[in-house]
């Protein structure tokens, strides 16, 4: 019976935002910043939120991206590495590639390619466990950002389940095929039909099996400059700064979109219950005022998106959001509050007692209507302050 491997546990995660998860161990998203940055959204303070983002684009610049290299015993691991690298076999600080099975627990290398990246060198499958789900739970795959599967040869039912369940994993994983000077010098076809049989071979293994087919490269390590090595280089590069920034910055966003909907659920309720004079609104029927209060419960009322503007050093980066509300300009004509504008409209043509019963309830629906209305104004002017906050000017490395 075919193993099943690579599952995630949810008591491995803090929690999960859209598909998003966030690991129990992570060092620049623990529990307590998640938390932090929650409760500055909810309480409205998005200098709060600046700052909590810095320190953690800090640690994102400081942090060091794990790699794990893995593959059936005698693909090529080490020498792959060394390759990659740009290093021979013999120089003080390579990867050992004796015929023998040398990597025997997981040794991690660096490279000037490579700034603040350890290319992890695991053993290959069979040389420290009897299962592949042993591998997998030994091998501690949940720790690397990225996988790269060597496969040589053959691509075999190892490298199957290694897809499968770095698949599983929601790991970022390549597929190397190496020793492919080997493989040019044995073949009968040239050298299109030849790599061409690879990687239709690759793909139809991994698409039998459900796993959606990530980047291949076709490679050999004996020269390094030749075949998808320098495509793989180029990808590597673009998805190290990837898994540093993007990642991350649609996962803060996630955090702070989920805390300013369930706000707006909070309020929506209030509103419901005419209970808004709770928040500090004397009169909930003038949409101003109620536009006022909610903005500046959400931390995008004029003083508070000035602040956060210095804290980020550009004074003009927020003033675009702190726009007076189409339905305030549309409702707010002389003075006049919705209760006033609605009677003022329907008073004229009737006068029964049963008219006016009706009248207050509509009144009253209509009131709420625009409240929730001026309210999701509110939240989206929100949510565009912290993206622009997040993607222009703290995330993402300045761009030249």
């Amino acid at each position: 019976m075919e193993e099943t491997v690579g599952s995630v546990e949810n008591k491995d995660f803090t929690c999960f935002l859209e598909s998003i998860p966030i690991h129990k161990n992570s060092s620049i998203l623990s529990v307590e910043v998640v938390k932090n940055i929650e409760a500055a959204v909810k309480d409205g303070k998005l200098g709060e939120v600046v700052s909590i983002v810095k320190d953690i684009n800090q640690e994102v610049s400081r942090s060091t991206v794990k790699i794990a290299v893995t593959g059936d015993s005698g693909n090529g691991m080490s020498s792959f590495i060394n390759a990659l690298r740009l290093i021979g076999h013999k120089e003080e600080d390579s990867a050992p590639t004796e015929v023998v099975r040398t990597t025997q627990k997981p040794a991690c290398y660096f490279s000037s390619s490579f700034p603040k990246v350890d290319l992890c060198d695991l053993p290959g499958t069979g040389v420290t466990a009897q299962s592949m789900e042993n591998y997998l739970e030994e091998m501690e795959f949940d720790k690397y950002d990225l996988i790269i599967i060597i496969a040589s040869e053959q691509f075999s039912s190892n490298h199957v389940k290694l897809a499968k369940a770095m698949q599983r994993m929601r790991k970022r994983f390549y597929v190397v095929w190496t020793k492919l000077d080997r493989d040019l010098g044995t073949s009968a076809h040239s050298e299109p039909q030849l790599l061409r049989s690879i990687q239709e071979s690759i793909q139809e293994n991994l698409q039998k099996e459900g796993v959606k087919v990530p980047p291949i490269f076709l490679v050999s390590s004996i020269d390094p400059s030749s075949h998808d090595f320098p495509k793989l280089r180029d990808t590597l590069k673009k998805d190290i700064s990837s898994i540093r920034h993007d990642g991350l910055l649609g996962t803060l966003f996630q955090i702070c979109k989920k805390t300013i909907n369930e706000k707006v659920e909070s309020i929506s309720r209030s509103i419901d219950e005419d209970n808004l004079k709770g928040f500090g609104i004397s009169n909930p029927d003038n949409l101003g005022e109620c536009q006022k209060v909610f903005q500046e419960m959400f931390g995008v009322d004029e003083r508070s998106l000035h602040q956060v503007a210095l804290n980020m050093s550009q004074p003009d980066a927020c003033s675009r959001y702190a726009m007076p509300s189409q339905v305030t300009q549309r409702d707010q004509q002389d003075g006049w509050t919705v209760s006033e504008l609605y009677h003022s409209r329907t008073q004229y043509f009737f006068t029964s007692l049963n008219y006016y019963i009706s009248c207050y309830f509509d009144s009253r629906r209509h009131r709420h209507m625009q409240q929730k209305h001026m309210l999701d104004e509110v939240a989206m002017q929100t949510k565009k302050t912290l993206w622009e906050i997040l993607e222009n000017n703290i995330i993402l490395p300045q761009k030249g």
